[in-house]
């Protein structure tokens, strides 16, 4: 079933970044979505986005088991952003050269703009930019235009001249770009033809509303550790159904000092929950005892 909403997806190769990335776009008005590089091309397709974010990844196009997408995604007929390992792997799944830099390249460079249309649309003719990388693309001719290059990196931002594909070197989502959100804004207001209307708050409302009429008169239990992801769907249950909500927080013995606490404190002041606490510690130090792999704690 496709989106109501404007949204762009993100497919997150592993980027420290890809949050910021689904941050800032959202903070641009537009819906975002982290999707995994695997996601097949049919689940894609179906959630009618207007357009796709690659994002950036340690690993390198040439290693082994490094993440990939299906490069029908380059065939979609939306635009598709790619930055740093983003740009990278669309580069190559297109047919152009990408490989090892001559030194990794970490830190801020200058960029110099070569084409200010479309994606660098009023984006100074230099500028400041966070580059992280270790592989770039070499080959850049034919279809592949040069939008801008650093001192370092000859292609540091492209556009495909016959698909809707473009792509930076840099990090646009980072505040060391001081010209990155207008990169973005290019992207999606420019290319994706976004309208910018997207509101968390009309977000929230929707998402109320949906949670209300799908659990009717039941009760739900909800899983809390603490987490990020498991808090805010805890949040947004107690502003949906109130007291038809029982959540269960499992204390393991391996919580931070004073977790617990934060935890009871927070979903029984601020969100009036029906926070039930169990005290598992003993059963899984008991299990625990004598083992000092770190891989057979976890199973």
């Amino acid at each position: 079933m496709k989106n109501a909403t404007e949204t762009v997806l993100i497919l997150d190769f592993g980027s420290q970044f890809a949050q910021l990335i689904a941050r800032r776009v959202r903070e641009l008005g537009v819906h975002s979505l982290l999707v995994a590089p695997g996601t097949p091309i049919e689940v894609l397709r179906g959630l009618g986005a207007k357009g796709i974010i690659m994002s950036g990844g340690p690993a390198s196009v040439f290693e082994e088991g490094a993440p990939r997408c299906d490069p029908a995604v380059l065939e979609m007929g939306i635009p598709v952003l790619g930055i740093c390992y983003g740009m990278q792997l669309g580069c190559h799944m297109l047919g152009f050269e990408v490989s090892p830099a001559d030194s990794r390249e970490y830190g801020r460079a200058h960029l110099d703009i070569h084409d200010s249309h479309g994606l660098m649309h009023g984006i100074p003719p230099r500028t400041t930019v966070w580059m992280s990388h270790g592989d770039q693309v070499r080959d850049a001719h034919g279809d592949l235009a040069v939008l801008a290059s650093t001192d370092t990196c000859a292609v540091a931002a492209v556009a495909h001249r016959s698909k809707p594909f473009f792509g930076v070197q840099f990090h646009p989502e980072v505040t060391h770009t001081p010209h990155g959100i207008d990169v973005l804004r290019n992207f999606l207001y420019g290319e994706c033809h976004c309208t910018g209307n997207w509101r968390m708050a009309d977000f929230l409302e929707r998402e109320t509303a949906r949670i209300r009429a799908e659990v009717g008169t039941d009760r739900v239990i909800c899983g809390l550790s603490g987490g990020v992801d498991s808090s805010v769907v805890a949040a947004l249950l107690s502003r949906a159904i109130g007291s038809q909500l029982t959540c269960i927080f499992v204390d393991n013995g391996l919580l931070r000092t004073g977790e617990r606490d934060l935890v009871e404190s927070t979903f029984r002041g601020a969100f009036d929950v029906d926070l039930r606490v169990i005290d598992a510690s003993a059963e899984f130090l008991a299990d625990l005892e004598g083992i000092t792999d770190p891989q057979e704690k976890r199973r």
